[in-house]
């Protein structure tokens, strides 16, 4: 059964409403992220044998030279796109903000009800992209890499779970929720073969040990 959470609470009034709201998503189907199906663990398997392994090299990072949350359809960016794609019962204003709906987050199990305790993960982060080779390519590269809502990239998840993985690969830090771990190695995988990104030697042998469960 998810966990349900209320924050933010600054009143016993909206302490009710949100047990309103958590009392009704129990009688209501489960929400669940909506992250483009990974390829299977023995093609994940054939993909990471394909990587190269090499030192990863930060120097000259910003996050600004990953443009993103670019404009997707209409008003909604690339946040707002995945927020209505990942939710259920998803209600947006006319500006595309979330202002209603559910939320599940698979790396930890939590159900949330407003979106700003949702993060949009880049699940092969930024910084690690750049590491990796995304420090050669073009500014509009690295743009299509940030927003890319084809490969298992993006997914939104509890705001602060996302936080404490930072910028970590699967050698330091994997999702609490043990059901999601093969998910998300097979993602990892998939999205460094196709960007044509390389793998350092601890990420690898992580990487390898975890797909050899799936």
């Amino acid at each position: 059964m998810p966990r349900f959470y209320a924050r933010r609470r600054t009143s016993i009034l909206a302490a009710l409403t949100g047990l309103i709201a958590s009392v009704a998503l129990f009688n209501s189907p489960s929400a669940s992220a909506a992250l483009p199906t990974p390829v299977s663990a023995a093609t994940a398997r054939e993909y990471l044998s394909q990587l190269t392994v090499a030192t990863e090299n930060r120097t000259g990072y910003s996050r600004d030279l990953f443009p993103h949350w670019i404009t997707i359809s209409g008003t909604c960016n690339t946040r707002e796109t995945v927020l209505k794609r990942d939710g259920t019962n998803v209600v947006t204003d006319s500006s595309c903000a979330a202002t209603g709906g559910s939320w599940y987050s698979p790396y930890d199990g939590a159900t949330w009800t407003a979106a700003s305790d949702l993060d949009i993960d880049h699940l092969v982060p930024l910084a690690e992209a750049w590491d990796s080779g995304a420090s050669k390519w073009t500014t509009a590269q690295r743009q299509a890499f940030a927003n890319d809502l084809t490969r298992p990239q993006l997914i939104a998840v509890t705001d602060n779970v996302n936080q404490a993985k930072g910028d970590q690969d699967p050698a330091t830090w994997m999702p609490s929720r043990s059901a999601y771990v093969c998910t998300y190695v097979r993602a990892w995988v998939q999205v460094k073969y196709y960007y044509g990104l390389s793998v350092d030697s601890a990420e690898k042998s992580a990487l390898t040990n975890y797909l050899a469960s799936c």
